[in-house]
């Protein structure tokens, strides 16, 4: 049998590590194995790479897959690693409730790090690339105390434990910890906010609904759901939640994008339209239709029409593009200062345009 800090990592896993001031005790790297091939085990039927999805593992890609990239692997040197969870609820929406990431943790075991691969401005790409948000998100979900507080106010070492818990599990490469931890904090975020519209505003009036923790969202401690819920009634929150409303009624085009963002978007174009050049007009586009390559909102279709007709116009020799002043530009307007927009966030007008910043520089 295994110590008291078996059960104890137990509830690190499953949510009591997230509660302030919780300590627990010291364990022997045996007892963090067991557990982790435990939970392997219990979930590996519910894993979306189990043999029931014709048993791949993630980087090992059938001849069936769009992709033809196989996933690159690196040994683990660390003789240790950090307990990670392993256990995460996936979108209110889906309504497939809870979900797991066994092979994370099988890899861990096995001290192989699949390597993040980037393109050439910098941004993820990949499956591995994919995984690793995906693992993030379980790390922010169930290791930071679900507060009313802002990210720069959580502590240091929580933040810590989740980089170690990454760079453990994967090569991450260029991105480095201020990427994982800027990614972190968005999901963190987003669950909140998740919470937030789908379990607690529209239950304002139930208070019986409300006392207990979504059913979905089992690791959530009750006495945090409680102090979240109470945030979320307050007056404060209320006129905060008003304004945010208000500016997202504002927002234009909006984009279809999955989680693999634009760099995903054009990684996969760039594989299925060899030798065509894939602009940020065509990744605007692109993004904003459906599955079914139509897209339903009548401004964006519109000015989709307006982007094919210039690139017309530009092969024709009829109108000529330059810089940022290019086919998105002439059928959107200007971008904000600071952004490019169609190609994502964290992209510099002068990294996609190679615009110099001083004159000197001309």
């Amino acid at each position: 049998m295994f110590s008291y800090a078996t059960i104890a990592l137990a509830a690190q896993v499953f949510g009591a590590n997230r509660i302030p001031g919780f300590v627990s005790p010291p364990l022997r790297d045996e007892e963090k194995e067991f557990l982790s091939v435990k939970m392997v085990s219990q979930h590996q039927s519910k894993d979306s790479g189990s043999k029931k999805n014709g048993g791949k593992e993630l980087g090992m890609v059938t001849p069936q897959e769009k992709s033809s990239k196989k996933m690159k692997f690196a040994s683990s040197s660390a003789e240790t690693e950090p307990t990670s969870t392993t256990t995460i609820s996936d979108d209110s929406k889906s309504g497939r409730g809870m979900s797991t990431m066994p092979r994370v943790v099988k890899r861990k075991l096995q001290k192989l790090r699949p390597i993040v691969e980037y393109n050439k401005r910098g941004k993820g790409i990949g499956q591995a690339h994919s995984e690793m948000q995906s693992y993030i998100d379980v790390l922010a979900r169930s290791r930071v105390p679900l507060v009313d507080m802002k990210w720069a106010q959580i502590p240091k070492d929580i933040k810590e434990q989740i980089w170690e818990a990454v760079d453990i599990a994967f090569v991450v490469g260029q991105g480095g910890k201020n990427s994982v931890l800027a990614y972190a904090a968005k999901k963190w975020k987003d669950f909140k906010s998740t919470l937030t519209r789908h379990y607690i505003l529209p239950y304002t009036n139930d208070r019986k609904r409300l006392s207990q923790p979504p059913e979905t969202y089992k690791f959530i401690e009750k006495a945090q759901w409680d102090a979240f819920v109470a945030s979320r009634l307050s007056k404060d929150f209320e006129s905060v939640h008003s304004q945010h409303a208000h500016i997202r009624e504002k927002l234009e085009y909006n984009h279809r994008l999955s989680r693999k963002g634009y760099a995903g978007l054009e990684d996969q174009l760039e594989e299925t339209m060899p030798g065509v050049e894939i602009d940020r007009s065509t990744l605007w586009k692109r993004a904003r239709q459906d599955k079914h390559g139509n897209i339903p909102d009548p401004k964006v279709a519109e000015k989709a029409k307006l982007i094919d007709e210039l690139k017309k116009q530009v092969s024709e020799g009829k109108v000529s593009v330059s810089g940022s002043n290019d086919v998105l530009t002439m059928a959107l307007g200007p971008d904000h200062p600071g952004r490019v927009r169609g190609v994502g966030a964290g992209i510099s007008p002068r990294q996609y345009f190679n615009l110099p910043t001083t004159e000197d520089e001309l």
